[in-house]
């Protein structure tokens, strides 16, 4: 234990963690020794404090009871399961996650997938065997998620663009600010008369001591602030106006009072007809759970200007998620919301997550009483706020600055958000902005004809050649009218996909047909490989060529055998061109390495 905490990473640890850590190396004692790798553990970042952790916990425990009572109402669920499913969530993924900070538990986009998997399991099983049949599913989420973190799957996060980005906040925003609409309806009648102005006027009044408080002050979060302040004027001041247990209670629940969560094996039959009815929706929730996490996880990193690891959280949501599914908890994924309260009001490290989960099972076991007390319109105050700060509103400043295809993909992905849910936001727009993407490079590709001095035909090409580029690649040859010699430069291009290895072999029948005789200029290695006939119509300029490092790995072996060539040779002169193409080549390799690394 003691060489673990001597070897744990000091650049992850604040002032005060580092010289709980130097210590360690000064004592011998058990107690002593676990308790500065606990809190190295905990608070690990460089802006993280225990004091700052714990009361952004709290704020986040409070505002997580709503939510979370609302999201199991709409899967169809009683709200023990979904306040169950945040705080076993919530826990595992503070733990083990790769990004401190950030707020796990049951989510919105899972809950409109799961009303429909209890439905059905209702109707194949009777009453009750709904959620069984959600437990289930939870194990099979999960085991998707660790593997596609074991797979190292969640690098792919980084492809995801710039206005897909901008377009899921903006969609996001949008969607928590309807769901507090439902806030301000009881048993489905919207609230009227003096009672919609209290309402609105506690709610600005929350909103207010957020915007104002952190002016004066930063040592308490505001949001806790905001809550204590107005559910004091609430109950001191006997205010009429909706709570925690009348919003339960019109939702017919009977509050948020249980025990300890205990384990159970999912009580379904095991069959094939069983899979083939939940293997369907554990692709769709664990989809969906990766994507919001993966965004959230984006999203948390621009806010505090760090780094997490994607492919360790997208393992801990699913050892979450099957813990969920043993443990009775509705499961769930990132939480944007949340987790920007949790960021605003000063949470940075592991412990806000922990004390957030271990305050709403307090909640649940002791203080149920009081926390039903806590007015709506404080909790409401404190999403508006979230609102305000999730949405990206420079969107309305780069509207005519950038692309408009950004601009649609942008509008689009809000829209889909919006109407739908994040998973095919997110997917619409990373397609549509690939297919931009190919559009755009498709129309690149271009070449320059000429004769030399024997006669024969040259078509040196620029730009890639892969599948939306090959019909202009092929429409620039007069196959009839070219001389029986010709020559296709590639020093420019790049061979990147099947079908431009098609294309290639369709030109090059062509000419074969014609009785011509064609040669590939300057291709590389690798795309030498790849053409399927290259024995036939490759006469391939092997000093000329260039070297495409499609793979770091493969860089450190080129420049070997580049090296021995040149060794071979005794040339001083090409020895020294090596030399500049190695330390060229290493610096991209490294700059490339740091990208692959996160």
């Amino acid at each position: 234990m003691t060489q673990c905490i001597k070897n744990f990473p000091a650049k992850h640890c604040t002032g005060a963690a580092n010289e709980l850590r130097r210590a360690a190396w000064r004592t011998s004692a058990p107690g002593q020794v676990e308790f500065v790798a606990l809190g190295n553990f905990l608070v690990e970042s460089r802006s993280a404090s225990a004091k700052s952790d714990i009361l952004s916990g709290i704020t986040v425990a409070l505002a997580l009871v709503p939510e979370a009572v609302a999201f199991a109402f709409v899967a169809g669920v009683s709200p023990i399961v979904g306040l169950y499913g945040a705080f076993i969530m919530g826990l595992v993924t503070a733990l083990f996650g790769g990004r401190p900070g950030m707020i796990s538990g049951a989510t919105g986009a899972m809950a409109v997938v799961m009303v429909s998997l209890v439905a059905k399991g209702n109707e194949l099983g009777g009453s009750g065997a709904g959620v069984q049949y959600l437990f289930a599913t939870l194990l099979l989420v999960g085991g998707v998620q660790i593997a596609a973190g074991a797979l190292r799957l969640g690098k792919f996060v980084r492809m995801i663009p710039a206005p897909v980005m901008m377009g899921f906040v903006n969609g996001l925003a949008i969607v928590i600010f309807l769901s507090q609409m439902h806030m301000f309806q009881i048993e489905g009648e919207w609230i009227g008369g003096s009672a919609l102005w209290i309402m609105l006027g506690l709610t600005a009044l929350t909103m207010a001591i957020l915007a104002i408080l952190p002016m004066f002050t930063k040592q308490v979060p505001a949001a806790l602030t905001g809550i204590v302040v107005v559910s004091l004027i609430v109950v001191l001041g006997g205010v009429n106006t909706p709570t925690v247990s009348s919003f339960i209670a019109s939702h017919g629940g009977d509050g948020i009072a249980a025990g300890l969560p205990s384990f159970s094996v999912p009580m379904i039959s095991l069959s094939w007809s069983t899979l083939e009815f939940v293997l369907p929706y554990a692709l769709i929730l664990a989809s969906i759970g990766l994507i919001e996490s993966l965004m959230t996880l984006n999203l948390v990193d621009e806010l505090t200007e760090t780094r997490g690891d994607a492919n360790r959280e997208c393992v801990a949501q699913g050892v979450g998620n099957i813990t969920c599914g043993f443990f009775g908890g509705m499961g769930g994924c990132a939480m944007i919301g949340q987790s920007i309260i949790n960021i605003k009001s000063g949470g940075r490290g592991r412990l806000s997550g922990v004390v957030a989960s271990l305050a709403l099972l307090a909640f649940i076991l002791f203080g149920s009483t009081y926390i039903e007390m806590i007015p709506i319109a404080a909790l409401v105050g404190v999403m508006f706020m979230v609102v305000i700060g999730t949405f990206a509103w420079n969107t309305f400043r780069i509207m005519n600055k950038v692309p408009f295809a950004d601009v649609c993909v942008m509008l689009l992905v809000t829209g889909l958000t919006v109407a739908f849910d994040l998973a095919i936001a997110v997917f619409a727009g990373v397609v549509v902005s690939a297919l931009v993407f190919a559009w755009e490079k498709a129309a690149n590709i271009s070449a320059e004809v000429y004769f030399d001095a024997e006669g024969i035909k040259h078509y040196e090409f620029s730009g890639p050649l892969f599948f939306a580029s090959t019909t202009a690649f092929l429409a620039e040859f007069d196959v009839a009218g070219d001389p029986d010699s010709v020559i296709i430069d590639f020093a420019d291009s790049r061979i990147t996909d099947q079908s431009a290895i098609e294309a290639i072999n369709k030109l090059a029948s062509r000419y074969e047909a014609a009785g011509k005789k064609v040669q590939l200029r300057h291709l590389s290695h690798d795309c030498t490989r790849l053409i399927q006939r290259a024995e036939k119509i490759c006469a391939v300029d092997v000093i000329g060529d260039p070297d495409y490092y499609v793979s770091v790995d493969h860089y450190k072996r080129a420049l070997g055998r580049a090296l021995g060539e040149a060794g071979d040779t005794h040339d001083e002169v090409t020895m020294k061109e090596v030399a500049r193409a190695g330390r060229a080549l290493e610096r991209s390799a490294g700059a490339h390495m740091a990208v692959v690394g996160r």
